[in-house]
Order: C-alpha cells, then structure tokens, then sequence
C-alpha cells in the first residue's frame, strides 16, 4: 500500500465517522465509549490505520467519543466480531463484512468481490452513488447495526510454499481461504479451499496444515510473518482488494439518521419534474414568419416545450409489485455500477 493510499484510506475513514461524530458535540453531552475490534495486528499498516483512526475519532468529537480498540481480534474471533457487536459484548466490528454472508448473501457485495473492484474509491463510490447505501442500511439494520463506512487496500496476493504461474497450478492447491463466494470460485478452479480465522493462517502454514492463503496484501502477509514460511507470492493481485467495514451496534449511543450522501460531482440523473407544468404542442414556423422564438418540428429531437420522457433512474429499487430480494438487488446495482465505471465489459 502506497503512502498515498494509506492516507486517502485514513482520510475516508475519518469523513465517514466525522459526518456522524462531528455534529453531536455539544456541551454538557455524556461521553460515549465504543468497544471496537479488528482482525488486523497493531504492528500491520492496517492495523496502524486503525489506531489512528480511533484518535481521530475521539479528536473530531471534541473528547465525546472515545474508542476502546482491540487488535489481532483480542476479545473474539475474527468472525464472531459481527455477531459480538450485534449483541453488546462489543460495539463495534471493523474487520469486514465477508465473513458474514452466511446470515444474508447481501453481504457479499459490502465486503470482497472477486475480480470487481480496482481500488477502494470505486467501492466507496458504489455506497455513496451508486445505490450501496439504500441497500445497506435494512441489510445491517435487520441485526441491530449500521454501516458507517468503508476502508480498504489494493488487490489481494496469495501466499505460497509453491510457485503459483497460472490456474494449473491452482489443481489440489490447498490454502487457507474466507468463507461464501471466494471458497465457491476457488473450488470450480480446482483447488481445496479451507475456511479458517484470520489469526490461524501462521499456524497453519507453519504445520503444513495448508500450503498457502488468500489473507492480505503484501504489507499484511508480511506483518503476520507469512513469507517466513511461504516464500512465493502472486503479484498483483488477481481478485478484489479486501473491503473491511465499520459497523456500529444502534444501541451504543451515536445518533444515526441514514442519509444522501450523493456528493456534488456525482449529480442525480433523476430528470426534472415536470408536475403541474402544462404540455405544449410545437407550433411549426409560419412561411414569411421572422419571429426567432417560434419553434421547428424536427425528426428525431424533442420538441420545445414538450414534457421530458421519463427515464428510469439508474440503480433504483422496483416497485412493490416487481420487489427483488436484497441479495439479487446488492449485486445487480453493484455489477451495474462496475459496468459503468469501466471496471467490466
């Protein structure tokens, strides 16, 4: 992860948290603690980011939010996070949003897409933009929680203690993988994903109890001190970036009131409302007419004054007669948009 990158993935943290946090401060206010934990390791850049983050946080809320952070998932596993924050033991999850698509396959798409996104701002820009937001807030509210935001790295590398040169040599490679669609794909390539915490991949490797992992970056796979072991690396990488999330349980004291966070250089393409305006037929140019106001009827272009057709708005949700489920929704507004971005054909 590039210096430029570590500071914009710092910078949308703070935004994201700042938009809630700012405004509460208000003198006289109780403080709020928030018990947050990450998968990630103090000494990882990841994990560097989210201490900093967690400073930044108590900074920007004038002293009113303070953050009790927990690294290397201290108080539960990396997949019990979500659940911990949902039921009070915690009160926030930061490590990401894969290891949940067991409870609703949504979540998929709010957490790591194979071969989707390029880089961090264009999932950021999906939920801000692209319909994420409209779909994350009852996806998350359904347990208690709301998603805050995003923070994320570039493309993944696998770990090997064999050469990795293309998809032959994924045959009967069997490597440490995170659970739903990334286990699917990488068993249609043959190979023999294990599903495991994220704090068990150095074990596992040390034992031979898998001969690689899909864990992190090339920053992360160094900070648990996989390349000790496994000495071969894919790079770039060939899937999405790992996208983490930080969810807060609604019972934990931030007001939270969802909102557009459409930002300007992003406008609606909703068109104008035409309610209560009067349509207008095209009143052709008279012969010997010199008035410049009159209008002409030409072939193929609208009419002046005539109504705009409605089109419909990219990425919104169908009606209650034609209502899709939240799962079919996610990935379709998240596929439309990676379409119009340029990242698939």
């Amino acid at each position: 992860m590039t210096a430029t990158t570590r500071r914009r993935v710092a910078q949308l943290g703070a935004v994201a948290v700042g938009a809630v946090a700012a405004p509460m401060v208000v003198r006289g206010q109780a403080k709020i603690l928030l018990r947050i934990q990450t998968h990630h390791s103090a000494e990882s850049v990841p994990g560097k980011i989210f201490l900093r983050f967690c400073k930044y946080v108590e900074e920007m809320s004038g002293g009113r939010v303070q953050i009790e952070s927990f690294t290397s998932s201290a108080v539960v596993k990396s997949v019990e996070t979500f659940d911990a924050a949902s039921t009070g033991i915690l009160d926030g999850d930061m490590t990401g949003a894969v290891y949940q698509p067991g409870k609703d396959a949504a979540f998929q798409v709010f957490g790591d897409m194979l071969g989707g996104y390029h880089s961090p701002d264009q999932m950021q820009a999906w939920l801000d933009v692209g319909g994420g937001r409209e779909i994350a807030d009852p996806l998350y509210g359904k347990f208690g929680m709301v998603l805050v935001g995003f923070w994320g790295d570039p493309p993944e590398s696998l770990v090997s203690i064999k050469p990795l040169r293309g998809l032959a040599d994924l045959e009967d490679w069997k490597f440490r993988c995170p659970p739903a669609m990334q286990t699917d794909i990488f068993v249609k390539l043959g190979a023999k994903p294990v599903v495991m915490d994220f704090g068990e991949v150095f074990t596992a490797l040390q034992t031979k109890a898998v001969e690689g992992a899909d864990a992190g970056t090339l920053a992360v796979n160094k900070a648990l001190g996989l390349y000790e072991i496994a000495t071969y690396t894919t790079y770039p990488g060939f899937h999405s970036m790992p996208q983490d999330h930080l969810a807060i349980n609604k019972a934990s004291g931030i007001p939270y009131r969802p909102t557009s966070r459409r930002s300007s250089r992003w406008p609606s393409r909703k068109p104008p409302s035409t309610a209560g305006r009067k349509p207008t037929s095209p009143t052709p140019r008279s012969r010997g007419s010199s008035s410049p106001k009159a209008s002409r009827s030409t072939p193929g272009r609208r009419p002046t004054g005539a109504p705009i057709a409605s089109r419909r708005r990219p990425f919104s949700r169908a009606g209650r007669s034609g209502r899709r489920s939240p799962t079919k929704q996610a990935f379709e507004s998240s596929i439309a948009f990676m379409k119009r971005i340029g990242v698939l054909a």
